[in-house]
């Protein structure tokens, strides 16, 4: 049941029944409803400003993964150029410096303008984007490390022929030697003790008490070990590789066998007087593709520089040969 209002005229001095005109219904309606509609959007502004939706919650989420993703991306990745910017520099600057091989071209790795233009591309970047471009960049770094370990394995190899090239190349003296006092005859024309006239000699002779150790002056494949016809008497050929090879005649005893791999320092032999000889000592030579050269040249692993200058005047000297 409506309830009737009524209120007291003091005109009329009595009770009269209260009747809200039209217009001023229409305008309470029109200002509770304006009043609503200000208090709902003041309301939604502040729930929008301050209350996350669901899906802004797990977009708000997702955007705080990818900023973590991307700043232990970007470290990464960081940390893995200086690394190849290092390795490159050791590659070119050292590595192939020392075995004497070709650097790698720039065009194999990444130009600085490339990278310039990446770092521009990034910034431009949203971070989804930014994330699909390092993951990018990093398959890239794999492939340049991928590059590098290539090369690497070159250079592994050229450690291997280099440390092989060195070890088959004579480099000490074929007896012990430490006062240079057993140079009894060098390399070129020389006295023949028995026709007593001038004649190449290809080697020289170390002097030393009959059973002194001789020993192989690089590494290598025993050729040839056994008494000789030409007047070397006992003796030991050692073919080195890389187109060496070195000859110990006059031997009291031969050790090594045909065949045998050696050691730079391993005893083949011992002096004697064997063959064509004047007295016990070792007739030393070194061949290089086939040609005897000078032995004074192959002693600079167990000699210095004044000790080495003492032995070319000793070998020098024109005196008579002992075989």
């Amino acid at each position: 049941m409506k309830k009737i209002k009524y209120y007291y005229n003091t005109h009329t001095l009595r009770y009269e029944k209260l009747e809200t005109p039209l217009r001023v219904r229409l305008l309470q309606l029109f200002g509770f409803i304006a009043a609503s509609i200000v208090t709902g959007v003041i309301i939604f502004l502040i729930a929008f400003r301050y209350i996350d939706s669901p899906k802004e919650k797990l977009l708000r989420q997702q955007n705080d993964d990818l900023k973590q993703n991307y700043n232990i991306m970007a470290e990464r990745l960081k940390q893995l150029e200086l690394q190849m910017d290092e390795i490159a520099n050791r590659d070119n600057s050292i590595y192939r410096s020392i075995f004497e091989a070709n650097p790698i071209p720039d065009s194999a790795r990444v130009r600085e303008m490339e990278k310039r233009k990446e770092v521009q591309l990034v910034q431009s970047m949203g971070s989804t984007e930014l994330i699909k471009n390092m993951t990018a960049q990093l398959n890239n770094l794999a492939l340049r490390m991928a590059y590098q370990e290539k090369s690497f394995d070159d250079i592994t190899k050229m450690v291997k022929s280099k440390a092989q090239l060195l070890a088959s190349i004579p480099a000490i003296q074929p007896i012990s030697n430490k006062n240079l006092t057993r140079i009894a005859s060098g390399f070129g024309y020389r006295i023949d003790p028995i026709y007593k006239d001038r004649r190449a000699h290809m080697g020289m002779d170390f002097t030393a008490p009959q059973g002194t150790p001789i020993y192989a002056t690089a590494d290598g494949v025993v050729s040839d070990a056994g008494f000789n016809t030409g007047g070397f008497g006992n003796r030991v050929i050692v073919n080195h590789g890389s187109n060496y090879e070195t000859l110990y005649g006059h031997m009291y005893r031969i050790k090594a066998r045909v065949g045998q791999r050696v050691k730079r320092g391993e005893v083949i032999g011992y002096v004697g007087n064997s063959g064509k000889s004047s007295g016990p000592h070792c007739h030393y030579e070194v061949h290089y593709r086939g040609t005897p050269v000078n032995p004074i040249y192959y002693f600079y692993n167990d000699l210095t520089p004044a000790q080495f200058d003492r032995l070319l005047k000793l070998a020098a000297a024109s005196n008579q040969s002992m075989d």
